[in-house]
């Protein structure tokens, strides 16, 4: 398996390389990996052009600048701007100020509170096996989604719940298939005859080398190996599941591990992963997983509420990305190297589509006391957390705001390269990550994994 130990100077020479992703013959547009520098000069109340990262980022800031005016954000993707829903009310001022930083302003009915206590009257009234819901910013209401499990009374009882909510807050919609969490026997990584992938390599509060994976594989067993029934290179530490999340942390039973903070898609390529960050509504991702190798899509709600047949888990990332068995704990990131999630579960497969949910990579650091990567090594373990140098600047609101005018510049991380004139001999190599040459991977037993190096 990638992750093993590697010579220093060998790690420092693989950290060093950034080469473009391929997912399914499609080819990334190097707009989203740079910023229109032209929209810095325009009138003060005109949407500005972000990359999706500078957009989490100056959204996280308005929310404080609007406070309880603040309804909920997402990005545009074809216009790459943030949309910032808003209550309206008596201080236009501030309403002004966020203008300026740069985003579109949407007046919307629905405030975040009341879309909290619909979700909490929800979580009281109509926690079924099956069922999920998350807010949508885009619709200003709360998605709800049925698995093909809930019918008859089941149906009833949700579809009355959502009735009490009242119009406008509120909308069902149902899967073909059946939320569960992604863990399969098999390859890939290994323990107790379960099979999962690897998300990110991390370092944990006592230094040692470790990587994070879903939670669910964390209860599943305490050791894990890189082959069938091979030694266990790694143990479980810490994991959540069900509950207020779906993460473990697993530590390398070998202290000499070189764990660099990269993702591998397959084809001998690699991704360095330069910091986590939080996600966007919107925000398009990429997903590795050692079944389905890389796959990608767009982030549908944040703070997702997901009854699995084992129980109920808080604080997810709803998607439209795919995923099936196996893939539970593999990396979910952007373009340009930013750790966002861990597979959890979810329905349908990679032939039909279907919904997928993550694991904020950013809380399950916080929680877990570990920062991304392998220290000066990998170059990402002060970073974690999206560090203060990523988005729009400190001053939102004022002249400075600009939503970031250097992100993305020579500062901007690992993913700066992406698609551009260095990783374009690249691009299109990746159009078999995912089909059949990815399953082997580069190395016997590698298996496309959904690990880092």
């Amino acid at each position: 398996m990638s992750h093993k130990r590697i010579p220093k100077r060998k790690a420092a020479i693989a950290a060093g390389g950034v080469v473009a992703l391929g997912a399914a013959a499609i080819l990334l547009p190097n707009a989203n990996a740079s910023q229109d520098g032209s929209s810095s000069n325009g009138a003060a109340a005109a949407p500005k052009t972000l990359k999706a990262s500078d957009a989490s980022d100056l959204a996280s800031q308005l929310q404080d600048l609007l406070g309880e005016a603040f309804a909920g954000s997402y990005y545009d993707t074809d216009q790459k701007q943030l949309v910032v829903n808003v209550i309206s009310g008596d201080n236009n001022n501030v309403i002004v100020q966020a203008e300026k930083a740069g985003a579109k302003i949407r007046e919307v009915d629905n405030s975040l509170a009341e879309l909290a206590a619909g979700a909490q009257t929800l979580k009281t009234q109509a926690t079924i096996p099956g069922t999920a819901w998350a807010v949508d910013p885009r619709t200003n209401k709360i998605l709800v989604t049925a698995d093909s499990t809930v019918t008859g009374a089941k149906w009833d009882q949700l579809e009355s719940t959502v009735d009490t909510l009242g119009s406008g807050m509120a909308t069902i919609k149902k899967s073909a298939g059946t939320f569960k969490t992604f863990l399969s026997g098999g390859d890939a990584i290994f323990g107790g005859g379960a099979r999962c992938s690897a998300g990110f390599n991390v370092t944990a509060g006592d230094g040692s080398p470790a990587f994070l994976t879903a939670g669910h594989c964390g209860v599943a067993a305490a050791e894990w190996s890189e082959a069938q029934d091979g030694q266990p290179i790694a143990t479980v530490d810490q994991a959540t599941f069900p509950g207020d999340g779906d993460f473990a942390l697993v530590k390398y039973d070998d202290p000499a591990t070189v764990a660099p903070s990269e993702v591998n898609v397959g084809d001998g390529q690699t991704v360095q992963i330069s910091q986590a960050a939080d996600a966007e509504v919107g925000l398009q991702v990429f997903r590795m997983g050692s079944t389905t190798g890389l796959n990608d899509g767009q982030v549908l709600g944040l703070d997702a509420t997901v009854n699995y047949p084992e129980g109920t888990v808080t604080g997810l990332i709803q998607t439209d990305v795919c995923a099936e068995p196996g893939d539970s704990g593999g990396s979910l990131f952007t373009q340009d190297g930013l750790a966002i999630g861990l597979t959890s579960g979810g329905s349908g497969d990679c032939t039909v589509g279907g919904e997928t949910f993550f694991q904020p990579v950013t809380t399950a650091l916080e929680a877990v006391g570990a920062t991304l990567g392998a220290g000066d090594a990998a170059g990402g373990g002060e970073q974690a957390g999206a560090g203060e140098e990523a988005g729009a600047g400190q001053e939102a609101g004022g002249e400075e705001a600009g939503a970031g005018q250097e992100a993305g510049g020579e500062e901007a991380g690992a993913g700066q390269e992406v698609g551009g004139e260095e990783a374009g001999q690249e691009v299109g190599g990746g159009q078999d990550v995912g089909g059949e040459d990815t399953g082997a991977g580069a190395e016997q037993g590698d298996s496309g994994l959904t690990e880092t190096h």
